[in-house]
């Protein structure tokens, strides 16, 4: 098990390293790779009125059917986590449906960038260990594998927690944990086999290569920062209104259940381009998801619709319309979406052009957290907080620094017109988290960049190049800048074992806002200078402090940037930050 400590808070990292042993090396004969649910060796799931017919950590414990049925995670289901299509085994209560690791030999087959392990320890802490990837050309790779305990792993990671126990003394009310872990893929090679790693406590229920994305580029998305309270929604249609940075000729829209307890349900689904407020130009077009007008999403999972034939014009607002048939009382949620988006009136209004049935204005994005568009040279990906979220930028006018910085791209040719997807969650953190990570939240600045990092990164549509842009939180709440440069260096570590670029944003000043005093911004100071100083092991550098500080007292904004708060930029400020960034730096 690795440990990454910050402070007094133990983080069980699921860093996974990729050790190539070198294409002209053949893999060992081994015993024949056989399919997993042909391995199946421990039984996990039990019927609440039989939990002694399972016992999954070897003391009697196990999962409640019930509760997963509830979850929407049925036996036989293929759930999508990160990307990854994984089947939750089709076993009735009481028969074996998971894997002790003890190096056995999987059969797995696909091209892809990650592999996608369903998993969970016992034993009261994460178990792991390496394993090794055998490929059809006769290669192979290592990997490490680690997986949080059931009952006390972090909730912010988990892929979906169920509410009890079961035990042989009765059911205890008491979080049991799944979580999706991958790993990543030497490129280009196809995956013929995976060798388990022999680790006492490691249950594996499914493994699946996730697939790479050729052909798609990310154009739009949004990080989910929590679970509140909605609504509650009851037949209504939900028409957000997203802007595009990359255009192509075909669409697709991803949405995800994340931190929920239940399956949400989406019955139809259209795309359109805006044409003012909730009006449409043109008849909204359909979405299908594989082949079907809906989607029941399970608890923790997501879906994506099919690829549609549909000009989306880059630079462009897009009306997302789905219609929601049940009653939803709380979704995953981006709260600050700087977007004015709507709620009909009930019924289903996906296919309506007009804005009539729309009566009702919404600040955030609940449950959409992508667009896709066909073609282009992949994505970048900036991860931040509230001023990469475009916190006082004007509402509706689309000036967040990530807008710009599209624009920059779109309108020039010097490197690839990669799309631009905006991470930024207001509130977040490096290293701590603002949300648990389950359960109705109050707070949705959402888990720390460490945690989210997976699933808000490196599950993102063809991502190349990453920008970090985070810190100014930490050290206004008393994170050490040791702690925080701890934590950017983990992230750094963890996007190049992917094979991305990594690029690191020095932290703004912030001198006047109450929270940043001398001695924050002496923490401030200090991350920014190892930022600088290249040990970080980033790719490169934006100097955003340089950009935007006062000559005369570099421990604030200058007042032409700042938006009033001292805290967050202007539109002109953060004008300023997309245009210092020297375009070439995205590319390798």
């Amino acid at each position: 098990m690795r440990r990454c400590v910050w402070g007094s808070t133990v983080v069980l990292a699921l860093f996974a390293t990729l050790v190539p042993t070198g294409s002209a090396q053949a893999a060992p004969a081994r015993a024949e790779p056989l399919p997993l649910e042909r391995l199946f060796d421990n039984t996990a799931v039990s019927r609440d009125a039989r939990p002694g017919e399972a016992d999954f950590d070897g003391s009697g414990g196990s999962l409640s059917a019930q509760d997963l049925s509830a979850a929407g995670w049925t036996p036989g289901r293929t759930l999508t986590v990160q990307g990854a299509r994984l089947t939750w085994p089709k076993r009735r209560p009481g028969e074996p449906d998971n894997v002790l690791a003890d190096g056995q030999n999987v059969r797995v087959r696909g091209h892809g960038d990650a592999l996608a392990f369903l998993v969970a320890g016992t034993g009261g802490i994460g178990v792991g260990g390496p394993g090794t990837v055998s490929y059809a050309d006769g290669t192979r790779t290592s990997y490490s594998l680690t997986a949080p305990d059931w009952r006390t792993g972090p909730l912010a990671t988990k892929a979906v927690a169920l509410p009890h126990v079961n035990t042989s003394g009765g059911q205890l009310a008491e979080r049991a944990r799944l979580y999706v872990v991958t790993v990543p893929l030497a490129p280009g090679r196809a995956v013929v086999s995976v060798r388990l790693p022999r680790a006492a406590g490691l249950h594996v229920f499914a493994v699946a290569v996730r697939a790479a994305s050729p052909g798609w580029t990310g154009s739009w998305s949004a990080a989910t920062g929590g679970y509140p309270a909605v609504g509650p929604w009851s037949d209504r249609t939900v028409r957000l209104v997203v802007h595009t940075s990359a255009g192509g000729p075909r669409v697709r829209l991803r949405f995800d259940n994340t931190f929920a307890a239940v399956p949400v349900r989406i019955a139809s689904a259209t795309v359109a381009v805006q044409k003012a407020g909730a009006a449409a130009r043109g008849k909204p077009v359909a979405v299908s998801f594989r082949g079907a007008a809906g989607v029941g999403i399970p608890a923790g999972a997501q879906a994506y619709s099919d690829p549609l034939g549909f000009a989306v014009p880059a630079d462009a607002n897009l009306l997302v319309s789905f219609h929601l048939p049940g009653t939803v009382p709380a979704a995953p949620v981006h709260r600050l979406a700087q977007q004015r988006s709507y709620v009909s009136e009930p019924g289903d209004h996906t296919a309506d052009a007009s804005a009539a049935p729309y009566g009702t204005v919404l600040t955030s994005w609940p449950l959409l957290t992508g667009v896709d568009v066909g073609g282009g040279p992949g994505s970048v990906v900036l991860l931040g907080d509230s001023i990469t979220d475009g916190d006082k930028s004007t509402v509706d006018a689309n000036r967040r620094w990530p807008n710009v910085l599209a624009t920059r791209l779109l309108n020039q040719s010097v490197v690839p017109r990669y799309g631009v997807l905006n991470q930024g969650i207001s509130g977040n953190r490096v290293v701590s988290d603002r949300y648990a990570g389950d359960g109705v939240s109050t707070d949705t600045a959402g888990v720390s960049a460490l945690y989210r990092f997976d699933r808000d990164v490196l599950a993102q549509t063809s991502v190349r190049t990453v920008v970090v842009f985070e810190g100014v939180n930490d050290v206004r709440w008393g994170t050490t800048a040791e702690q925080v440069i701890a934590g950017l260096r983990w992230i750094a570590d963890r996007g190049h074992a992917r094979g991305l670029r990594m690029l690191a944003a020095t932290i703004l000043p912030c001198e006047g806002e109450a929270r940043c005093t001398a001695a924050v911004d002496a923490e401030r100071v200090k991350v920014n200078q190892w930022i600088r100083s290249g040990a970080a092991g980033f790719d490169g550098v934006l100097d955003f402090d340089a950009v935007v500080r006062d000559p005369a007292r570099p421990s604030r904004m200058l007042p032409a940037y700042d938006s009033g708060d001292h805290l967050h930029p202007g539109d002109a400020g953060l004008a300023a930050l997309a245009g210092s960034v020297d375009l070439r730096g995205l590319v390798r």
